[in-house]
């Protein structure tokens, strides 16, 4: 699943979501369906978030752990423990 980092970055910024919408150019109700997942942003609207935003594209993604990796077959997200 997508999750996006859009109402954290406002939130440091002290930008509302309707004054990001406002930005972007598109309604409250579009951006509020991206920030929760129920509707997935098209590439064009990930870049024009991030300018909005002033932050790379890749800064809306959240950042995935470092101690996990991946199965390639299944897609399962598998912690790595560190033996001592």
């Amino acid at each position: 699943m997508l999750q996006l980092r859009i109402k954290e970055i406002c939130k440091e910024r002290g930008i509302t979501l309707n004054e990001l919408a406002e930005r972007v150019g598109m309604s409250r109700v579009s951006l509020s369906g991206i920030v929760t997942g129920k509707q997935k942003p098209s590439f064009d609207t990930l870049e024009k978030l991030a300018d909005a935003l002033n932050i790379a594209p890749s800064e809306l993604f959240t950042p995935q752990p470092t101690n996990t990796i991946t199965c390639p077959k299944c897609g399962t997200v598998l912690e790595v423990k560190e033996r001592i």
